[in-house]
């Protein structure tokens, strides 16, 4: 973003519209009273349907999540009241991280220094972003968007875009996750970085320099004021707050990634402007950020913890069915609830709206009426724009509110508990305890809620929580993310249900978090990819690691005439269950088949289009390559595409993927075989897994378990095994459909 040079010399002095001063004030604190009213009327409407939501420990658990984002928040401010932007802060956190790792694990530093040069590093970082601004008088916007690629880049080239650092010693660990009575660790970094600031912005006169440079910066250069220098060290201050906050991320969630921090920036960004701050730079308020920064942080938790009564949740549901089939179809599949979307999804929508209402009571229309000298005439607009919306807002949370209480009065007092509903497929043991009225909650979370083959593991889930009468909860990030797997999890755990079951995107990164849910009482499944033994009460396993290798090596080598390279497509290289697989794979090729050579294993963020782009590099990188065994299900067809668009004759696709995504390829010859299991019996295995926990009927030392339709189900240990995997060739793939 330019800054604004709209504004003449001969204006009147600058810190008129600065935060402390009579012009600027009115629209701040009535802004500030908005704030003050969402905040209130998030809180009155959460601790009526959210569960736990109105406990201390909640409380503090929202102070954790928000120090980091906090402190982007915080380092922003000076730079909006400038009238710049600073885009790369969240890619700069995900540097700082990944340096910090690197420097530790791989160079053999101590951690603290490590920590301490990541930090310096981002202070020259956010030193080039100044001088590039500054110096060359390139646009705030254009330079801190190209920064973010930069920074981005070298994180991912430093880890080749999927490796991870954890496995962090434990005082490192008790900076992120660790308490000083109940108050999270991290927590007086945030109110110390928060004083600072305060005390930089409204009293000094760096502060009052600042608002003068936003409101006009030919005028602050009159007034002598040394802008240049000015603008400059807020940059700087940024990239120190981002080198923090990546020292504290990877405490938080004691595992770091290339993509950590990723759309921080834009959050950041919101919580400034909502708090007041002009998008056009002159003025803003450190306390108006922290108040834009827990409306947005209430907002995120209070829907994780939402339990709105099933009445409401029907009627919303039947409503939007009701729709044009194109709009209701883009909204909800056919029988899907919209229970199942509200946590995320609506948290980011929501945060979409309240910023674009904080830039539209800031920005002045052209059909307003130009301020007078003193002007007047333009805050008064503001001043009734905003007291308007305030009471639109508490009417809102009011009606909201209402509604609410009475829903969940009313279905307190009429309904009878459920599980002696008539006619109900649940039965129980003599010697297990009577159900009690409340009902049993299964949180369980995929790695990514997008990819298909999870999809088809939560029909079998559904019709599992269908057949006992239990609830449950399906909700987790849209791309593999193992530090919002972490943030899920804690929701789940501050919101008291019953079981969680995970699949792991990164088992030892989870485990803390894990063994957190396990002390409070809470039983911890494990399935499709497992975590540290001790994390988790079992792991639903869909087959053993060997059974898995074994077959997909033996299908490779029948493909390949037992000789020639092949190279592996896997989701990432922190996938805890193809990190087994591959082992697997590995031994037999070097037991079995050893004319046969593995060239390379290339990630693909588990999505289709990536595995495109790397079968297609594959390919020109080892010409003489013969086979790409793809080892995730969106890889499969990706790497077949590739295949077929290269016209290459010669390579042939295996690998573990749906049998619907692969026909096509199958049939033309481009895919020889693909292994599976049923994926919806997997998804049911593990919620009656979680169900017989709770119950008593599963403890640990057995060694089968009633699976039901599925059949009686074998246990090796603390694993659950679903069964052998299935080959689906051109001769049998007809016969299913999933």
């Amino acid at each position: 973003m330019s800054m604004p040079t709209t504004h003449s010399a001969a204006a009147p002095p600058p810190a008129d519209r600065g935060v402390s001063h009579a012009r600027g004030a009115p629209v701040i604190r009535v802004q500030q009273v908005v704030l003050l009213a969402l905040l209130l009327g998030e809180i009155v409407i959460f601790s009526l349907i959210g569960r736990n939501f109105q406990t201390w420990n909640n409380l503090f658990e929202i102070l954790r999540l928000t120090v980091e984002l906090g402190l982007l928040a915080l380092a922003m401010t000076p730079v909006i009241v400038t009238g710049g932007i600073d885009l790369s802060a969240g890619s700069l956190l995900g540097l700082s991280a990944i340096l910090m790792g690197m420097m530790w694990r791989d160079a053999g530093l101590p951690l603290i220094v490590a920590a301490a040069i990541a930090v310096v590093i981002a202070a020259l970082a956010g030193g080039l972003n100044a001088l590039l601004i500054t110096r060359l008088r390139i646009p705030p916007l254009i330079v801190t968007l190209g920064s973010m690629s930069l920074f981005r880049g070298l994180a991912e080239g430093i880890t080749r875009g999927a490796g991870n650092y954890t496995d962090f010693p434990k005082w490192f660990i008790f900076l992120g996750q660790g308490h000083i009575g109940p108050v999270p660790t991290q927590a007086p970094l945030l109110v110390l970085a928060a004083i600072g600031f305060w005390v930089l912005l409204h009293r000094s006169t760096i502060g009052r320099a600042l608002c003068a440079i936003g409101y006009s910066p030919e005028g602050a250069r009159y007034a002598g004021i040394p802008v240049s220098r000015r603008v400059g060290l807020t940059y700087v201050l940024s990239g120190v707050a981002a080198g923090i906050a990546g020292v504290l991320y990877s405490a938080h969630w004691g595992q770091v990634k290339a993509d950590a921090g990723a759309g921080y920036e834009l959050e950041a960004i919101t919580a400034v402007v909502l708090g007041g701050t002009s998008i056009f730079g002159g003025r803003g308020t450190i306390l108006g950020t922290l108040m834009g920064l827990f409306v947005i942080a209430l907002l995120k938790n209070g829907l994780l913890l939402a339990e709105l009564p099933p009445p409401l949740v029907e009627g919303m549901s039947s409503l939007i069915h009701r729709l044009p089939q194109w709009l209701g179809g883009f909204l909800l599949s056919p029988g899907e609830s919209i229970g199942a979307h509200l946590p995320a999804e609506l948290a980011a929508i929501l945060t979409g709206v309240l910023l674009l209402i904080a830039i539209g009571v800031d920005f002045k229309p052209s059909f307003v009426k130009a301020p007078s000298a003193h002007g007047n005439e333009e805050f008064k607009m503001k001043n009734s724009q905003v007291a308007a919306l305030s009471v639109v807002i508490l009417l809102a949370a009011a009606i909201i509110a209402g509604g609410n209480f009475w829903l969940v009065r009313s279905i307190a007092e009429n309904a009878q508990p459920r599980w002696a509903s008539p006619g109900s497929a649940v039965s129980f043991d003599p010697g297990v305890a009577p159900p009690q009225a409340k009902r049993i909650t299964i949180a369980m979370m995929p790695k990514s809620k997008g990819n298909a083959y999870f999809i088809a593991c939560r029909k079998g889930a559904e019709q599992a929580a269908k057949d006992l009468n239990v609830d449950l909860l399906w909700d987790g990030p849209t791309d593999p993310d193992p530090a919002k797997q972490n943030e899920v999890v804690e929701a789940w755990i501050t919101r008291g249900v019953d079981v969680i079951a995970v699949a792991c995107e990164n088992g030892d990164g989870i485990a803390s978090v894990l063994r957190k849910a396990r002390a409070k009482g809470i039983k911890v499944l494990t399935w499709d990819a497992d975590t540290q033994a001790d994390a988790r009460d079992f792991f639903v396993n869909q087959a053993t690691p060997q059974g898995i290798g074994d077959t997909l090596m033996d299908n490779a080598a029948r493909v390949m005439g037992n000789k020639g390279e092949f190279a592996i497509i896997t989701a990432s290289l922190t996938a805890s269950n193809m990190i087994a697989w591959q082992k697997e794979i590995e031994l037999r090729r070097a037991e079995k088949y050893p004319d046969i050579k593995m060239v390379t294993i290339e990630p693909c963020d588990d999505k289709q289009q990536v595995a495109f782009d790397k079968a297609n590099t594959i390919m020109g990188a080892y010409p003489n390559v013969k086979l790409l065994m793809a080892i995730c299900s969106p890889a499969a067809p990706g790497a077949a595409e590739a295949v077929k668009q290269s016209g290459r004759t010669d390579v042939k696709v295996i690998g573990v993927s749906l049998p619907n995504d692969n026909k096509p390829y199958i049939h033309s010859g481009i895919t020889d075989d693909i292994v599976l299991w049923n994926t919806a019996d997997l998804g049911y295995l593990t919620v009656l897994a979680g169900y017989d926990l709770v119950t008593g009927k599963l403890k640990a030392g057995d060694t089968s378990m009633d699976g039901g339709k599925i059949g009686k189900i074998e246990i090796q240990g603390t694993s659950i095994l679903l069964g052998k995997p299935f080959t689906f060739t051109k001769e049998n793939i007809d016969l299913f459909d999933f």
